[in-house]
């Protein structure tokens, strides 16, 4: 609603939400995540096949059939035994050759050009369906030898996740083919069983991450939040992260219950960061699930204009004295006094000018660094930096020499250039905005022997004009005269 492009959102569910989940013979399947929402899911399997062929001749515990291919030991495969349909599984094939875990009847055999007995390998097409999403698996093996073993295929849903009884592949086939397969138990559990470790999250590796650390995959993200959550665990967690990364940013929320300014001030004094800025109060809007004002965390709407003021100013335009749209109140007022004891401090407040809306009329980071008191100066060398890496990636395993050099400075100048065209760099000239360097005065020949290479960049970021000062004089009747 405020403007931003694209949002990520990182469920954190309760200690106590549980898993939904649902049979078929032996083989268990169980929601992705936690919540009611995995009682909606539903798995059909249906029996499919990627091999048949007729036995031949059977001789000595061996069959011979038409042929061989798609049969692999450790497939299960399926024959009619006069009553029905009954199942074994492949131990050896070779040279159009079987054999079988168990014996398969002598009348199995089938020399008739349209043979009317076959043998057939066991494999299943899944499906599992969640409201308007689909996985279909198809030719899913039932060995476990197979890659499109039931076990390793699952793997990759987003949805379930499949365990089976036993240490072999000994699946039940009959129990499981033809099967509608429903979920239950699912519960979203209680929000107050939420802890900060919940949000704080764990990095078991790629895949494996959780909360806050689940982001190190994404490498999307500039802006993070974790709305109304200001246990300062949790808020140091995230600037730390964003830190590490060096290419993203952190919007945090202020308590809701700080209303005095020096209770302001001590929450805002836990952090010193150039990569994080606090704003303040919370805002009201209008719920139209419930049809009624609630009180939100900040920023929230303060990320969406980030977004819209990246998208219609650019990246070095503070986000500051911005509307913020569908606030219709706030959830206290602070006047110019607090202002002007908060805004240094490096606390950005919300705040209600008449006939001009409700605005942000801060553009501070949380560090004590003066150099990178502002937000948008933060912002801007994130931005021109991955950019440089994106725009230079190409000079990886280049020769290391004076070519690379010329086109590797070359191709910054020209993207530094159009910065300081589109107003996002001061000085009268782009020699006054930037500077590139790289070469035998960057890099030692150890750095060159080592496939480092080193540019070094300078940059005169535009900061924001947060006081308007006028000088005003007025004339005495004297004077006049």
């Amino acid at each position: 609603m405020n403007g931003g492009p694209r949002c990520f959102v990182m469920r954190v569910a309760p200690g106590d939400a549980k898993h939904a989940q649902g049979a078929a013979g032996g083989v268990s399947f169980t929601a992705r995540n936690p919540g009611l929402w995995g009682n909606d899911i539903t798995i059909s399997i249906r029996p499919s096949s990627k091999a048949k062929t007729q036995v031949l001749k059977v001789e000595n515990g061996t069959y011979r059939v038409k042929s061989s291919v798609g049969f692999y030991p450790g497939d299960v495969v399926a024959y009619p035994d006069g009553e029905g349909t009954a199942y074994t599984r492949v131990v050896k094939s070779r040279d159009n050759v079987l054999s079988f875990e168990h014996e398969i009847p002598a009348s199995i055999v089938d020399t008739n050009m349209v043979p009317l007995q076959v043998i057939t390998t066991c494999e299943a097409l899944i499906e599992v369906k969640y409201k308007d999403i689909t996985e279909t698996y198809e030719n899913v093996s039932l060995n476990i030898n197979e890659a499109n073993y039931i076990g390793k295929r699952m793997a990759k849903s987003d949805l379930v996740a499949v365990s089976w009884d036993g240490k072999e592949a000994a699946v039940p086939i009959a129990e499981i083919m033809g099967r509608f397969v429903t979920f239950e138990g699912g519960s979203n559990g209680s929000v107050s069983s939420i802890s900060a470790a919940d949000f704080i999250g764990t990095d078991n590796g790629a895949g494996n991450r959780t909360g806050i650390q689940s982001f190190i995959d994404n490498d999307v993200v500039s802006i993070m939040a974790v709305p109304g959550v200001t246990d300062p665990n949790v808020q140091l967690t995230l600037v730390a992260h964003c830190e590490n990364l060096a290419s993203r940013f952190a919007v945090l929320d202020m308590p809701r219950e700080a209303k005095k300014v020096s209770d302001i001030i001590a929450h805002r004094d836990i952090f010193d960061s150039t990569y994080a800025a606090l704003y303040h109060p919370w805002l009201m809007v209008f719920d139209p699930l419930d049809k009624k004002n609630i009180m939100i965390p900040p920023s929230g709407a303060i990320m969406g204009i980030y977004g819209r003021t990246d998208n219609t100013r650019g990246v070095h335009k503070a986000p500051a004295n911005e509307v913020v749209r569908a606030c219709v109140g706030l959830d206290c007022q602070f006047n110019k006094g607090e202002q002007d004891i908060l805004n240094p401090k490096g606390v950005n407040l919300i705040r209600v000018f008449p006939g001009q809306g409700i605005r942000v009329w801060g553009a501070r980071t949380a560090s004590s660094n003066p150099s990178w008191k502002y937000i948008n100066v933060r912002r801007l060398f994130i931005f021109i930096e991955e950019s440089i890496k994106a725009n230079t990636s190409w000079a990886v395993f280049e020769p290391n020499d004076e070519t690379l050099w010329v086109r590797v400075q070359r191709t910054i100048s020209v993207f530094l250039t159009g910065l300081w065209r589109g107003g996002s760099l001061a000085g009268a000239t782009p020699e006054e905005a930037f500077y590139v360097s790289v070469g035998r005065e960057t890099m030692s020949q150890d750095d060159i022997d080592n496939g480092r290479l080193i540019c070094v960049i300078g940059v005169a970021p535009v900061k924001p004009a947060e006081f308007v000062i006028f000088r005003i004089t007025q004339k005495t009747n004297e004077a006049a005269e």
